[in-house]
């Protein structure tokens, strides 16, 4: 049996003013939190120009948990080499993708 998962998605149109600026549409922000000076990542995919809501507070914390982890690590085993500082980025960038980040 095959399930299929559907997120409900929505829309709306914003249109580009002369200085290249987008407005978000009123129920997006709403909903979303969006308030003057929250920063959004933008990403190009294709013809798509895909926006992320960043929450800099949050990703403070993860980074000062990341750095203790890593002092810890080094303190119980030594110095990292690049290989290990690599993997435990990529380990990192899994679990925020996995978590929707």
């Amino acid at each position: 049996m095959n399930f299929i998962l559907v997120r409900r998605m929505e829309q709306g149109v914003a249109v580009i003013g002369e200085r290249g600026q987008v407005v978000i549409p009123k129920e997006v922000r709403v909903r979303l939190g969006l308030k003057p000076r929250t920063r959004l990542l933008v990403v190009r995919e294709g013809d798509a120009v895909i926006m992320k809501k960043l929450d800099l507070e949050q990703e403070r914390r993860e980074l000062e948990a990341l750095f203790k982890r890593v002092d810890k690590r080094i303190e119980k085993y030594g110095e990292m080499t690049e290989g290990e500082i690599d993997q435990m980025i990529h380990d990192y960038r899994a679990r925020t993708a996995y978590k929707g980040k």
